[in-house]
């Protein structure tokens, strides 16, 4: 009766995979917020400056694949089988993805402004500053939506998957994710159902692309136009160091304002197109690969 609550016949079974791996991220990040309270004296980080977030973000993501990576000896795989294959990492599918979102927040944001509910607004750098800030504020975005897509649609979506398949595993993973957005200034009813929309467009990209990169692409140039190029709200949050100073004039259920563009219905018809093209173009599946057995065939 013991083996049978805590094996099955791929191993330990998936709940208590995720109780040991929430335990490591949880000691794993204590130890680094201690660290980094002697390293501050005690004073709280400007979490609007590039620098900080990308020092912020590394220690994150540190954090999550070494709890992984001990996952993977545990279980006997690799560590690329939770969604990020360092073999592939910025390969074509990532750029692809990049373009696409950068593209589709521009044309998003040109609508808004045809219907006279969003201004560009000045530019507030110059010379060097526009290339020094820009790459900053791109690595940032990166480290950040690393973290934010290795969290809920890495290990916690493969092991979801070999217990319970991959949708309702992608459901769960989604939800989840919109519900952490409840800690951002501004948020709405309909920006953590957007949130959550794209938390299941990335599971489609997860399914078909075989890992991460495309959606990570997708979910880093959003974040970087928003903050950086545009300078508009990025789920509530309002970085420094931003190329134009954008400024929304129309109803909240057009702009979005003030979780963000994606909390607006006109985002909500583009996420519904994005899953339409994704869905026409990558048809085979490819994820997941060793979940287990009896996760494939669901």
């Amino acid at each position: 009766m013991r083996q049978n609550i805590f094996k099955g016949p791929d191993g330990l079974r998936a709940g208590w995979r995720l109780l040991i791996y929430a335990a490591l991220v949880f000691a794993f990040g204590y130890a680094a917020s201690k660290i980094a309270d002697i390293f501050l004296h005690g004073r709280q980080p400007d979490a609007s400056s590039p620098t900080v977030g990308i020092v912020t973000f590394s220690v994150g993501l540190c954090v999550l694949l070494l709890a992984a990576w001990i996952m993977s000896k545990i279980e006997g795989r690799r560590l690329g089988a939770y969604g990020l294959p360092w073999q592939r990492a910025f390969c074509g599918q990532f750029w692809q993805g990049c373009a696409i979102s950068f593209v589709s927040l521009t044309l998003l944001l040109v609508i808004l402004r045809l219907a006279h509910a969003y201004s560009l607004g000045p530019v507030q750098l110059h010379g060097v500053d526009i290339l020094k800030s820009g790459l900053l504020w791109a690595v940032a975005a990166i480290l950040a939506t690393m973290v934010e897509e290795f969290l809920y649609r890495g290990y916690l979506q493969f092991t979801l998957t070999s217990g319970i398949g991959f949708w309702p595993g992608a459901a769960i993973t989604s939800a989840v994710m919109a519900a952490a957005h409840m800690f951002n200034p501004g948020w709405t009813v309909l920006g953590l159902f957007t949130v959550g929309g794209f938390g299941l467009i990335a599971c489609l990209l997860l399914r078909r692309t075989g890992d991460l990169w495309m959606p990570l692409g997708v979910h880093a140039a959003w974040d970087w136009g928003e903050t950086y190029f545009y300078g508009v709200p990025d789920s509530g949050l309002m970085g420094n160091g931003h190329l134009f100073q954008g400024s929304f004039h129309g109803p909240a259920w057009l702009t979005g304002m003030p979780f963000g563009v994606e909390a607006g219905w006109p985002n909500v018809a583009l996420f519904l197109l994005w899953w339409f093209l994704f869905a026409r173009w990558f048809r085979e599946v490819k994820y997941p690969k060793g979940a287990t057995t009896e996760a494939e065939i669901r």
